[in-house]
């Protein structure tokens, strides 16, 4: 076909009176620059639209104030959904930041949640109460309750009998004319006849009309039966009687268009502690889905397909077994199945039956069932590590689509022989096809460029619809109609129910302000119109596919930017750049410095949730290093030859600090930041202790460990009443009858967090050089293992160790403790409570089970509070940008607050400076604390 690409898209200035609307509505909440706008005109789909300004509103009612401005608005809280339902030109209302509230109600029975609330955390609420959520989607750490309701979310287990619309009670909406209703209310319907006449006279018409049409009945009944989020779920009106029910299920799965949800109540579903998995591989993919009627007769939570080319990725995957690793894969397929219980026994019982099912089955490997929380994780790490995979090792500059379809199961292998061939035939390489096989649902991949290969996605598009329709299926089956599927819904559904689509939309919106273009259009092409073109920038970030998944644990996404918008930033600067737009360039370059390099943490926790595995701390390093000139490089150099002396001056300076009158240090400190800046100066503050206790040396002969203090306890003197992390492991190992020893030289030594973090090469390698020596030395090549004192140090020391010869094991004291120490201790006299504040380096390190056996051993009550994360002190950073750890601990804080503990502790001591200094209470580390309550 013939298809038109559009023009090269510019930042255009937004329109003057669309923002005065705005600012005489609701003041303060508009934001235009070019980061702004441009940080959120990308998101997990491959659509690409600048919004004329990013809104952040507070509350529900400074959405309808929005509202009854009459102009467009969409939606968008994660940012991670995939059909182009979550950008606009318009305005883009971000409903993330200020909707995140959790209420548990009946014990863990229903949850009332806000759009911003991440779907992992409030199944973290819910996990107390052996609860959770009924939808399971892929993308559970990153999305929201607000797209999990736009978009109708299933997932892998909760088929289409715990999805969304089937665990929604109710929701409060706010229509486009600014009348909120609360369909759980008593008079919900008489407030919503009296309120919106007209609306709900409309939903009662279109419900009468579609029961009334038999065709309509059967139509929409064989759509629904499958998982299916394409166009509105006129479901609504075969199951739902009343306008006000009938309405917040018509809003589950509208994607915006009908009105903004405020606020939800749904049911929750057992969140069972039991499970068991197995990978079923078969010779080829009829084999296999001739197996699915005796697997799903079986009552398995789960049954996921993967294809050949998903058998020859997931064959590359470190955590492959043998078995599959060996496979010779030539057509074959494999589903991958688990039961889920909350009892052994009922568990027990479906592997039995299980194993007896395994041995009439075709199967062309042996297979086995596990209930080894590694090897299922394993399973499990390889089926969703097929996107991480395929989309990671795309050529650069191609977008990596993830599409969506669902049929009925019987039809499910002649569809996956449909997009073999399509995939031929288009020329496209590596797609996988993989998907929940027990709902007929499957996902496939295709890398494009759309700047060059525009017809053949279409092509691929139109043969795709046909092949999808034709077998009775739906064009989207999770993922949402939004832009890439609109063009075809009448054609999914035919004229007569895409006419009472139409006038839903009309009913609800009927001056189509909101999220003007997404679910209906009468536009055939609109598919095909603002796509996204990757552009090359660097090699730390290219593989990037804008997914979010990073954006909730970053701990600047509430301050300026997240690691996604570091990135498409990036993209941007160098699209303007090759565009000749300098203006824009600059533009984006100066507001980058402090958005996106002075603000970033550099902790590494986005490399833990993406699924590509970037770590965007690295591209923050190299800028950095890219911005210090020759004399602040040769400072740190030296600082690094003479780090003794350096942490002795540093130690005196905060002595005089706090021996000086306050509003002097303070003011010395905000003159020095004017004139070097803030990023080279950090700001003292009253809160901040005195200096530490210098390190020195301790022989110890046949030593079990080389102990290496942080250069924290030179530099900062311990929280009130404990004696620091030092002196408190050294007492712990005594009492245990271990010897440590700390070798000569030891004030010289640093694990180069100060040079890494900052992107200064030739101190890092000074101080790199010097702390292989040394700890081979004091080691005996090797022999015995390295202990810091502090999490983010112990990572720092397994950095510049890697690959040293001989090598060396770097241990965490916590994890040094809990193995070597916790059992020759005296019985503990535990404190009744313990507010924790696990850190980003601990949670890298894979130190939770050591900190929770020591943790309880402490206390008789640890709690991690809600909305903990990084706290950003960051080494320097929370110095430097005070409100950067601000931000970041504020949710935490409260939750802190909320309760009396005994105390509080953390395993760094610039994140126990960062919690004190966000809630007030005193932050030890662990240890000191474990020192206390074992103590004679």
């Amino acid at each position: 076909m013939s298809v038109t690409r559009s023009e090269k898209r510019r930042l255009a200035t937004p329109d003057p009176a669309v923002l005065a609307a705005v600012e005489a509505a609701v003041p303060g909440i508009t934001r235009t620059r070019a980061t702004d706008r441009l940080g959120m005109a990308h998101d997990a789909s491959h659509y690409l639209l600048t919004p004329q300004a990013v809104l952040v509103p507070e509350s529900a009612e400074q959405v309808a104030a929005l509202m009854r401005t009459g102009l467009p608005l969409t939606f968008r809280s994660g940012g991670t959904s995939l059909s182009g339902q979550g950008v606009s030109e318009h305005l883009l209302v971000d409903t993330r930041r200020h909707f995140r509230g959790v209420e548990v109600l009946d014990g863990g029975a229903r949850v009332r949640v806000q759009p911003g609330a991440v779907l992992r955390q409030i199944n973290a609420r819910l996990a107390a109460h052996g609860r959770k959520l009924g939808p399971d989607p892929a993308s559970e750490s990153a999305c929201t309750i607000g797209g999990v309701v736009a978009n109708n979310s299933s997932g892998m287990t909760c088929g289409t009998h715990a999805n969304t619309y089937r665990t929604l009670e109710s929701l409060v909406l706010v229509l486009p004319s600014g009348t909120v209703v609360d369909t759980a209310a008593p008079d919900a319907d008489a407030r919503l006849r009296a309120l919106e006449p007209e609306l709900a006279q409309g939903l009662e018409r279109l419900r009468d009309r579609v029961r009334g049409n038999p065709e309509s009945v059967r139509r929409v009944t064989a759509q629904f039966s499958l998982k299916n989020t394409m166009g509105y779920g006129l479901n609504s009106f075969l199951d739902h009687d009343t306008p006000a029910q009938i309405l917040a299920h018509l809003a589950v799965g509208s994607e915006g268009t009908l009105g903004f949800v405020a606020q939800a109540v749904l049911r929750t579903v057992p969140a069972h502690r039991l499970a068991t998995t197995g990978l079923l591989v078969f010779p080829t993919l009829r084999r296999a889905m001739a197996a699915m009627p005796q697997l799903v007769a079986a009552g398995p939570a789960a049954v996921e397909l993967l294809d050949a080319e998903s058998l020859r990725v997931a064959q590359r995957d470190p955590k492959a077994d043998d078995v599959l690793r060996t496979l010779t894969v030539r057509d074959h397929a494999a589903l991958l199945v688990e039961w889920q219980e909350s009892d052994p026994e009922p568990l027990a019982e479906h592997e039995r039956t299980a194993e007896r099912l395994f041995a009439t089955l075709d199967l062309a490997a042996p297979a086995r069932l596990s209930r080894d929380a590694g090897g299922r994780a394993a399973l499990w790490h390889i089926r969703k590590g097929l996107y991480a995979t395929v989309a990671g090792a795309r050529p650069s500059g191609t977008t990596a689509l993830l599409e969506d379809v669902a049929v009925p199961v019987p039809v499910l292998a002649d569809l996956c022989d449909d997009l073999a061939d399509l995939f031929a035939k288009h020329r496209y390489e590596r797609s996988v096809i993989f998907g929940h096989a027990k709902d007929g649902n499957l996902h496939f991949m295709l890398n494009e460029r759309f700047d060059t290969d525009l017809e053949r996605y279409a092509d691929f598009t139109e043969d795709m619809v046909a092949a999808v329709l034709d077998r009775g299926g739906t064009l989207k089956a999770e993922h949402g109609t939004g832009r890439v599927m609109a063009p075809f819904v009448r054609r999914q559904y035919g004229d007569e129910l895409f006419e009472v689509m139409r006038e839903v939309k009309r009913l609800c919106d009927p001056g189509d302000t909101l999220n003007p273009g997404v679910v209906l259009t009468d536009d055939p092409h609109a598919h095909l119109r603002d796509l996204k073109s990757v552009v090359t920038v660097e090699p730390e970030v290219d593989r990037c596919v804008e997914c979010g998944y990073c954006e909730p644990v970053c701990p600047s996404r509430d301050l300026t930017t997240t690691p996604r918008q570091r990135i498409v930033l990036r993209r941007e600067l160098a699209a303007a750049r090759a565009a000749g737009d300098h203006a824009l360039a600059e533009r984006l370059e100066e507001e980058y410095g402090y958005d996106a390099v002075d603000t970033c943490a550099v902790d590494g926790m986005c490399a833990t949730a993406c699924p590509v595995l970037i770590n965007t701390g690295d591209l923050t390093k190299r800028l950095r290093e890219e911005r210090h000139g020759r004399a602040a490089r040769a400072g740190w150099k030296s600082a690094a030859k003479h780090w003794n002396g350096v942490t002795r001056a540093l130690d005196l300076a905060l002595d005089a600090a706090a021996a000086a009158p306050a509003s002097l240090a303070e003011g010395a400190g905000k003159a020095a930041r004017a004139v070097a800046g803030q990023d080279a100066v950090p700001q003292w503050s009253r809160d901040l202790p005195r200096g530490g206790t210098p390190r020195r040396p301790a022989p110890a002969e046949d030593a079990d460990a080389v102990f290496v203090p942080s250069c924290l306890n030179t530099l900062f003197a311990p929280a009130e009443g404990g004696p620091g992390a030092m002196a408190a492991l050294l007492s712990l190992a005594e009492r245990a009858g271990v010897r440590l020893h700390v070798p000569d030289g030891i004030g010289s030594l640093c694990c180069g967090t100060p040079w890494s973090s900052k992107g200064l090469t030739d101190g890092y390698e000074v101080m790199r050089r010097r702390v292989r020596d040394a700890l081979a030395t004091a080691t005996d090549g090797g022999r015995i293992p390295v202990v810091s004192d502090a999490a983010s140090c112990t990572e720092g020391f397994e950095r510049l160790t890697a690959a040293a010869s001989p090598a060396v094991r770097v241990l965490d004291a916590v994890a040094f403790t809990a193995e070597h120490l916790l059992p020759r201790l005296p019985a503990a006299r535990r404190l009744p409570s313990l507010a924790l504040h696990p850190t980003c380096s601990s949670t890298r390190l894979g130190l939770d089970a050591a900190i929770t056996r020591v943790s309880e051993t402490v206390a008789e009550r640890v709690v991690v509070p809600d909305g903990w994360q990084c706290c950003a002190f960051a080494g320097d950073r929370g110095l430097l940008h005070p409100e950067l750890t601000a931000s970041a601990t504020r949710a935490e804080a409260a939750a802190v607050a909320r309760e009396d503990f005994a105390a509080h502790a953390s395993v760094n001591r610039t994140c126990e400076l960062g919690l004190t200094r966000a809630t007030g209470k005193p932050y030890h580390h662990l240890l000191e604390l474990l020192d206390r309550v074992t103590t004679p």
